[in-house]
């Protein structure tokens, strides 16, 4: 191709140009161009906009009329299949219109909002006749593509030979099934593709021509649905959820049509009841001829009599091209796997595996099996899959080439460590996903990720989930209803090897495997109402009477002070993520001020709460913030009630209270300890501390009501004549330090059952608060009669205050990109070394809080929506410590409130080498518009600094010790400034040190500007496209001279920046439905 040619305007004298400009304005080009060419333009406009360049000028219309009189396809939705066809049509004008199109093949599009289903005389309407009596208009129609039932049904009847074009899908569906939604399939129908979702069909006839059937919620009312049914052509066959008949015989002619489609090549089968061992002999007849050959992809879901032959007769003999298989939880069973195995075949092309498959309408629906089955639908009741460790050994030596592995609700499974095998090395499983597999190990999980070679994503949904409060206690595991009493298991010798005695044995059936998420979910509830009435009912236990332990309860065993998180050390009997744990020798007892649910209901600063921990300091600036608040004790008021904690919500407080008074008689119920006696207990207890003129000998604290799940109480287990009682002052970590907590501990030389070690636990140091002498002396008991609470409770509701229990995920993958969490019960995220990890997504995690990154250099987006109890503070500092490696944007849901004026101090004051933006986004519900454009321009402003820096000679910023030292007020060394508006109704509110980009907002549109972009500076803080700056190149050249404006100045920029979203819509603590979360 040749240079372009310069072309050069002549100069004409000035009194010419304004004829000149007139004639051209005046000139009319389309109408100088011809016919011919006039046509192959309106080959590329839609239908609409050719008819109505037919009233601009003769030659137009001549134009359009011969363009119509020669076109063969025509599309009445401009491919846009999924819309419907222009409005304003009526029986007449709809023919003129294809009496214009002789010569026309094939009408796409014809999809009308509204047809009458018959003509009214005198009355102007679109109806089906109509629409007929117009194809018919068409000699040459070949086929007709429409997604009205009626309509097709009546093409059908009226004009067999038109073929229905393109995908048959009805877009009326619903569950339940409407009744006026009805189509019957004509034997022989020409049609390649038929969706229906929501119809009454009465058989599935033979359709030679059919290639793709699904059937989702479709009601089949004859008695023999499938008598005739055969489909030569079929390759994709779906039936989900259907109401067919009940009668499982009646199946047989279904599956050996489906047997006769040799280039069958898609399986779904979703609660349909067919004969158990059917598949199996259909096998056996059609395999050599070529039946299920070609199949790969196999979906079993929700099938009550389907056995395991017939899914592995269906693996077996498509094997040579099988890439995808999900299999309903009654199959995901360890010999199905074996068997496989036994059979020693290859699966070149296998990918996905998805055990223990539950159809997503059965997940989402809340209708009961009985509504369902009222409806029509087959009646089956799902149990979790039994599949275990040992089955999942050889699910990798079957399908050696698995790429994509998803598990739900397999409650058997323990130790994914184990899976790992010389014959089962995972070696290029690429994504891991784990849904409500409550009894993994989360230790086990993450050895097993230290060992997948090319692992990238993961993704764990309502995984880990912390032991219900007072588990331990009861010797449950985690909340799936598996264990024995804590009083029961300690009677035996220390040396014996209960952990996990029924979780790591195959062969204890799991009589109701429903029981886990049960119980769990049960638990939760609970807590929530109970958590003033144990806060209440524990006060009892101060001053309970001792209850000397038996001698076959007693193991005298020395008291040890391990209690550091890494590595943690658990007591023998502590209840773990899945059931009983390996034991260290005895530690001391220790009940923990601070409930989990007390710190849920706090609604002060997301740190609140987390003690110094002397083996793991998550960051070095945290810990000095807190050591002046850990030397202040907070004195015990006579009352012993503790101050209010600061930032407490009273419409809050008022909520607490109504939840509590609604579960208060089921709390009394399961306790020990009566509500009088609970009073009685109050009053000597306020009263003792007077009597004993020492106020921190005998602290107890009480809850008024404005303090409800705000104010700590504390707690002594039973008195023994030689314990030694200590105390330690826990500072929380608010903004401004004023937030603190006591724990109070007890060592035994007699070793009682113990809690589970909690991070409260793990952090105690040993300060005596009075000498053993004076502990010794006798105390003067109350006259007042108890119930005996020992420390041997046998229940859940028992009135035990623990924290949360402490699961630290550790990820150690060179390959992982990232990890989405959802719903699970790790407190803590230590990113070990992932040199790959670019994202981190965590949505409702209760009691997720921290975050420590020790290689991760490259990780740049972070997710964390929801997670009530998230220190955010720790995140960010951590986050914002890892060195300037990339651009990193923070998005943040607190369900707290936020103390902005102190976060954005911390910020921007601290030694962090980017610069930095804080967006408050105040949409409710949820606008994501500004946190999903963000991520287009906060790379452009880092682009540009780092092009000034290495090819302009630009000085770079810095943020060492000296710069903190000289900055030490606002702005901090920084240029900071604000940025407001309103986007879609909601306010938002922008504090950056960003430079250049109040200069980008305020430019002119260049050359370069793209108007087709829907967004501008009045929907979104900066829309870089309509502004033309599309590089850092064009934007560099917009604002030249503020570059030279700090050039002169000598202030450097920093080649990194972070973004900081912060959406305040869950900020009262209930979390906002959002479709994009």
């Amino acid at each position: 191709m040749g240079p372009r040619r310069k072309t050069v305007k002549p100069c004409l004298p000035s009194k010419e140009s304004p004829e000149v400009t007139k004639s051209d304005e005046r000139k009319d080009y389309m109408n100088q161009l011809s016919h011919e060419v006039l046509c192959h333009i309106f080959r590329y406009l839609p239908l609409q906009d050719i008819m109505c360049m037919e009233c601009l000028s003769r030659k137009l219309k001549e134009a359009v009329t011969l363009y119509l009189r020669v076109v063969k396809i025509v599309d009445l939705c401009a491919g846009r299949w999924w819309e419907y066809m222009p409005t304003g049509f009526t029986d007449s004008s709809f023919l003129t219109l294809l009496k214009k199109m002789p010569d026309i093949e094939q009408l796409y599009g014809l999809h009308p909002r509204y047809l009458e289903r018959r003509r009214v005389r005198g009355h102007e309407a679109f109806s089906i006749p109509g629409v007929l009596e117009a194809l018919q208009a068409c000699p040459n129609l070949l086929g007709v593509e429409t997604s009205h039932l009626e309509l097709v049904e009546a093409i059908w009847t009226y004009m067999p030979q038109v073929h229905i074009l393109g995908k048959f899908r009805n877009r009326n569906g619903a569950f339940p099934i409407p009744p006026e939604n009805k189509l019957k399939i004509p034997i022989g129908a020409k049609i390649q593709i038929l969706h229906l979702v929501g119809v009454n069909v009465p058989e599935i006839p033979c359709i030679p021509m059919l290639r793709h059937l699904y059937l989702k919620w479709v009601r089949l009312t004859k008695p023999q649905p499938f008598k005739d049914f055969l489909c030569i052509s079929l390759r994709t066959f779906v039936m989900r959820n259907c109401a067919g008949p009940t009668n499982s015989l009646k199946y047989v002619p279904l599956v050996t049509g489906l047997a006769s489609a040799r280039n069958l090549e898609q399986l779904e089968l979703v609660r349909v009841p067919f004969l158990g061992g059917l598949i199996q002999h259909v096998v056996e007849d059609s395999w050599r001829s070529g039946g299920f050959r070609n199949l790969h992809t196999i979906v079993l879901g929700a099938c009550k009599n389907a056995l395991e032959v017939d899914l592995g007769y269906l693996i077996i003999t498509a094997a040579r091209r099988l890439h995808e298989v999900r299999i309903q939880p009654s199959l995901t069973k360890d010999g199905v796997f074996s068997a496989l195995k036994m059979a020693e075949l290859e699966f070149p092309q296998f990918e996905t595996l998805h055990l223990g498959y539950v159809d997503e309408f059965l997940l989402q629906c809340k209708m009961t099996n009985a509504d369902l089955v009222k409806y029509g639908l087959a009646d089956v009741v799902e149990n979790p899959g039994i599949i275990t460790d040992i089955g999942m050994k050889a699910v990798n030596e079957v399908f050696s080439c698995i790429k994509y592995l998803l598990i739900y609700n397999c409650p058997h499974l323990h130790n994914p460590n184990n899976w790992i095998t010389d014959h089962s090395r995972w070696t290029r499983l690429v994504d891991l996903t784990l849904v409500r597999c409550h009894a993994v190990k989360l230790e086990s999980f993450s050895q097993f990720i230290e060992l997948l070679p090319s692992l990238e994503f993961i993704s764990l949904d309502q995984m880990f989930r912390e032991p219900p409060k007072g588990c331990a206690r009861v010797g449950l595991s985690a909340g799936t209803g598996i264990g024995v009493s804590s009083a029961l298991v300690s009677n035996q010798n220390s040396n014996n090897e209960n952990d996990n005695h029924q979780n790591n044995n195959p062969n204890v059936p799991n009589n109701n495997p429903q029981q886990a998420n049960d119980q769990n979910e049960e638990n939760e509830m609970r807590q929530d109402g109970q958590a003033e009435e144990q806060q209440i009912a524990a006060e009892a236990l101060n001053e309970m009477e001792e209850v000397p332990q038996e001698d076959g309860e007693s193991r005298n065993e020395g008291p040890t002070h391990s209690q550091a998180v890494f590595p943690m050390e658990v007591d023998e009997e502590q209840a773990g993520p899945s059931g009983l744990q390996p034991a260290a020798k005895a530690t001391p007892i220790t009940v923990h001020d601070s409930d989990s649910e007390d710190e849920e209901e706090n609604m002060g600063a997301p740190g609140n709460c987390i003690a110094k921990n002397s083996s793991q300091n998550y960051s070095d600036k945290e810990d000095k913030i807190r050591e002046p608040g850990e030397s202040r004790q907070l004195p015990v008021s006579g009352k012993g009630k503790t101050p209010l904690r600061k930032r407490c919500s009273s419409s809050h407080q008022m909520g607490q209270l109504k939840s509590s008074s609604t579960e208060e008689n089921s709390c009394e119920k399961g306790c020990q300890v009566t509500s009088e006696q609970i009073k009685a207990d109050m009053k000597a207890a306020s009263d003792m501390p007077e009597k004993k003129k020492n106020k921190d000998v005998y602290p107890s604290c009480g809850n008024s009501p404005g303090s409800v799940g705000n104010s700590p109480s504390c707690h002594a287990a039973p008195q023994s004549p030689d314990f030694v009682r200590t105390v330690t002052s826990n500072s929380g970590d608010d903004r401004r330090g004023s937030s603190q907590s006591e724990n109070f501990e007890m060592e035994y030389n007699e070793d009682y059952p113990r809690r589970p070690l909690t991070r409260a636990r793990s952090k105690l140091s040993h300060v005596p608060l009075v000498s053993e002498s004076e502990v010794a002396k006798p105390k003067p008991r109350h006259a007042m009669k108890r119930k005996r609470t020992a420390d041997k409770s046998t229940s859940t509701s028992d009135p035990v205050i623990e924290d949360d229990h402490v699961q630290v995920l550790v990820l150690k993958s060179k390959n992982l990109v990232g990890i989405t969490l959802t719903n699970c019960g790790i407190t803590d995220l230590v990113l070990k070394d992932c040199p790959k990890m670019m994202f981190i997504h965590a949505t409702r995690c209760r009691v997720l809080k921290h975050l420590k990154v020790e290689n991760a250099p490259i990780v740049n987006r972070f997710d964390y929506a929801q997670c009530k109890k998230l220190n955010m503070d720790q995140v960010l500092d951590q986050i914002l410590r890892m060195p300037a490696e990339r651009n990193r944007i923070i998005y943040l849901r607190p369900m707290q409130q936020v103390d902005t004026l102190t976060l954005e101090q911390k910020i921007f004051s601290g030694p962090y080498p980017y610069h930095i933006c804080i967006i408050h986004e105040f949409s409710n519900p949820p606008n994501v518009r500004n946190k999903v454009r963000i991520r287009s321009w906060m790379d452009t402003i880092a682009n540009i600094n780092q092009e000034l820096i290495k090819y302009e000679f630009f000085p770079e910023a810095t943020r060492s010790e000296g710069d903190l030292k000289k900055y030490t007020k606002y702005p901090w060394g920084r240029e900071i400034y604000t940025l407001e508006g309103v986007v879609d109704g909601a306010p938002y509110s922008m504090i950056t040190d960003f430079p250049w980009l109040r200069s980008l907002r305020t430019a002119e549109p260049n050359s370069y500007a793209r108007y087709d972009f829907e967004d501008d500076e009045r929907t979104t803080i900066y829309a870089p496209r309509r502004k033309g700056q599309l590089s850092a190149d064009i934007c560099m050249e917009t604002i030249g001279e503020e570059i030279s404006e700090l050039r002169q100045m000598k202030k450097g920029v920093f080649q990194r920046v972070v973004a900081i979203f912060i959406h305040y819509c869950d900020v009262n603590g209930e979390p906002v439905e959002d479709d994009y979360i």
